[in-house]
């Protein structure tokens, strides 16, 4: 877990995958926590990285950046990544630059997972 009250970051695990709750402001008052936290479970547990970003109340181009980021170095080393749960309100970042076209969106773990299993 990593918090500073900012941003909350906790994580879960889907059978081998882990699944990153994010929580908070992801800008660049955050991006080091956020980038710190995703480069530790990536290490940790391999290339399979679901964030749920059904917390998020502002994202930033910076952190938007970060995700783009973890997902290129994700599938680069044959990896599944997804984003869950994301909230337009609060991630128009996505939409503005067009990654919402490009990037894995899912509803739910449950499509994500199933997205993978393909």
């Amino acid at each position: 877990m990593s918090d500073n009250g900012l941003l909350s970051l906790t994580s879960s695990m889907a059978g081998d995958i882990v699944v990153i709750h994010v929580n908070g402001v992801l800008d660049a008052t955050t991006r080091e926590q956020f980038s710190d936290y995703l480069d530790a479970a990536a290490d940790d547990h391999g290339p399979d990285m679901v964030l749920d970003l059904g917390g998020v109340t502002f994202m930033d181009s910076r952190a938007l950046g970060l995700i783009v980021h973890h997902w290129q170095r994700s599938t680069a080393a044959g990896g599944n990544f997804a984003l869950i749960s994301v909230q337009y309100p609060n991630s128009k970042v996505m939409w503005v630059t067009g990654l919402s076209e490009r990037l894995p969106l899912f509803d739910t773990l449950d499509e994500a997972l199933t997205a993978f299993a393909a």
